[in-house]
């Protein structure tokens, strides 16, 4: 690891977006002076951050989609005073964001996954004292959120993975009384419904999903019980539905972050507890 340029403000629960220029544009989280609406680009040539325009709304724990016309859609999350349903677009030959259509429903701790359509699916979340279960479609030629079909359950802080076959598949997470979910299900954009597939072998909250290249997918650590992080790693067969565990991650994380790299394999960094500390599952 080689440290590089430091960003112009300190954050957490930002969200992080690879620009078709190589670019990386940072949004949001919360910082020193509380919940931001403060965005920078990362210049990987230079190795320094660039301030670039604020959003219309501060956000924390809100989703960042890079669209197929190169700007990127952020949803939701928490503002200073409220959860959002509001959402704006990121033009990078400006530097100026564009509030677009509000969602039908305020959300933080959801998940938005870009489809082969060009549409943003947009899943879970909680809003105020309700967990949800409800999901909605951005149209970026309209601009407009339409309501497609609920999930089976209720869930935040799960994660969505896109699948070679179009299909979203939803993993874990939690809802009431902080009850963490074993539950998976698959979107299928062609009918807007959602079916139940295979259950983890372990309920967790705050772990990762990556899309591997063999067309499986790994999860990986996050929280099963309570206040207590886990190492567990398992796969996911699309072909089959079923999940089966694979050899543990050497730290126990959550709220860490995994990347596959371009040989296939995936690189595991941070999380609480963890400390900065890195490994790498390679198939």
């Amino acid at each position: 690891w080689t440290l590089t340029g430091h960003m112009n403000y300190p954050r957490y629960g930002h969200t992080a977006s690879l620009l078709a220029n190589g670019h990386v544009l940072v949004t949001g989280g919360y910082g020193s002076t509380g919940y931001l609406n403060s965005a920078e680009l990362y210049d990987p040539s230079t190795g320094l951050w660039t301030v670039t325009g604020n959003m219309s709304y501060t956000r924390y724990v809100h989703t960042a989609s890079l669209l197929a016309n190169g700007h990127v859609l952020v949803a939701g999350g928490y503002g200073s005073t409220s959860y959002l349903n509001s959402a704006e677009l990121y033009d990078p030959s400006t530097g100026v964001w564009t509030v677009t259509g509000n969602m039908n429903d305020a959300r933080y701790f959801h998940t938005a996954s870009m489809l082969a359509n060009g549409q943003v699916l947009v899943a879970g979340g909680y809003d105020n004292g309700i967990y949800l279960n409800s999901a909605e479609l951005y149209n970026p030629s309209t601009g407009v959120w339409t309501v497609t079909g609920d999930m089976n359950y209720t869930r935040y802080r799960h994660t969505a993975s896109v699948l070679t076959n179009g299909q979203v598949l939803v993993a874990g997470g939690s809802y009431v009384g902080n009850i963490f979910l074993n539950s998976t299900e698959l979107y299928d954009p062609s009918t807007g419904i959602w079916t139940l597939t295979g259950y983890l072998n372990y309920a967790r909250v705050l772990h990762t999903s990556s899309l591997l290249t063999n067309g499986m997918v790994v999860v990986g650590g996050g929280r099963h019980i309570a206040g207590v992080d886990t190492n567990t790693v398992e796969l996911y067969n699309p072909s089959a539905g079923i999940w089966t565990d694979t050899i543990s991650m050497g730290y126990n994380r959550s709220l860490f972050t995994a990347s596959v790299l371009t040989n296939g394999n995936v690189l595991a960094v941070g999380g609480f507890l963890a400390g900065n500390s890195s490994e790498l599952f390679k198939l």
